[in-house]
């Protein structure tokens, strides 16, 4: 358990920051409320007695430094991340503070992993972009499926989602990063990442989920941050996303509304299913996790890296994805309260309509 340490949450009031802000509690940590809206983290403050909050900005790095001062670590909830992302590592680097944060956005991962990753290294200080569903989640699966691989020439992560009722921070984000591609497409193909113009609509597959999904149309080349943190440590040179069509449909659609809470903990009635195939050669390996509410699940996520990497449970230092710094299947079991994860041999190739 967290035994009293302090973390820090910037975007502490923002829709997934509030699940981890829960969580670190539930988890014997102090949250320590940071963002840039006084009003906004006086009234969180308020419905969680006697945490501490700090007014910061990332367009102030003094007011980071000081926000992260007595922090055993910094979680970074607070997106678009390509504005957020590089000046909290910063601080978190100066101060010398752990970071995770849970960017869904390619750009920005990339960029973490580019721009931070030699810094990282000599400072030691550990930094986990992407420890949310997107990202963090498929990147555990696909290297709990490598097992004692140690290259594929496939990795393919599809997402069944019931619905999608995206939050503000995911359409904010969804613009930049369309913006910052200029409406190109992108995916991970012959070992790079590739961006191109394609103004067909995405190929369709009948994706054979396991129960209580089921089969699903999902879409091909619906690129999610998988792209970068499995290769970022895993030898698979074509590395594919699909997500299915109903939920694609509603982050679409302009108004599809935002999650709405029906349990006690705060979650959605959104289910989801990640189910990962890996080939080398003839031979295919499959795992799948499911559970409830893409945003609620990142909490869990999100902190239990934390808690890892504090207690010393991590292989790397420097800047690395989940399954790079952590035991893969030994994390996912940890997760057994919120996930149902369900290792599978055999593995039915997706065949493009």
């Amino acid at each position: 358990m967290g035994s009293g340490q302090i973390v820090a949450v910037f975007g502490a009031y923002g829709h997934t920051g509030r699940f981890v802000v829960t969580e670190l509690r539930d988890r014997g940590f102090v949250p320590l409320l940071l963002g840039r809206d006084a009003g906004k983290l006086q009234a969180l403050a308020a419905s969680h007695p006697g945490l501490e909050y700090r007014v910061a900005a990332v367009d102030d790095p003094t007011s980071l430094d000081q926000a992260l001062k007595g922090a055993a670590a910094a979680i970074n909830c607070a997106g678009p991340f390509a504005s957020t992302a590089a000046p909290v590592i910063e601080a978190a680097l100066r101060t010398g503070v752990p970071y995770v944060d849970v960017a869904a956005e390619i750009e920005a991962n990339l960029d973490t992993f580019r721009h931070f990753a030699n810094c990282a290294q000599t400072a030691g200080v550990a930094v986990v972009p992407a420890m949310a569903f997107y990202g963090g989640l498929g990147d555990l699966l696909v290297t709990t499926a490598m097992g004692d691989w140690t290259a594929a020439d496939e990795a393919h992560v599809a997402y069944g989602l019931s619905s999608w009722h995206p939050t503000a921070g995911t359409l904010a984000s969804g613009a930049v990063s369309r913006e910052r591609r200029d409406g190109r497409r992108v995916r991970y193909t012959g070992g790079r990442l590739e961006y191109y113009v394609d103004e067909s609509d995405l190929p369709t597959l009948e994706w054979d989920f396991p129960a209580p999904m089921g089969p699903r149309t999902v879409l091909g080349e619906f690129t999610m941050a998988d792209v970068v943190t499995v290769p970022s440590h895993l030898s698979i040179p074509e590395v594919r996303t699909y997500m299915t069509t109903d939920a694609a449909k509603d982050l679409a659609a302009p108004d599809t509304p935002a999650p709405t809470a029906v349990d006690e903990r705060g979650r959605s009635a959104q289910m989801f299913t990640v189910d990962v195939i890996v080939r080398s050669g003839d031979k295919q390996r499959r795992v799948a996790a499911s559970g409830q509410d893409i945003y609620a699940i990142s909490a869990p996520l999100a902190v239990e890296a934390v808690h890892r990497i504090l207690g010393g449970q991590t292989r790397t230092s420097g800047v690395a994805s989940a399954g790079e710094i952590f035991d893969a299947p030994d994390f996912l079991r940890a997760l057994s309260a919120h996930i149902a994860f369900e290792p599978c041999h055999e593995a039915r190739a997706p065949q493009l309509a």
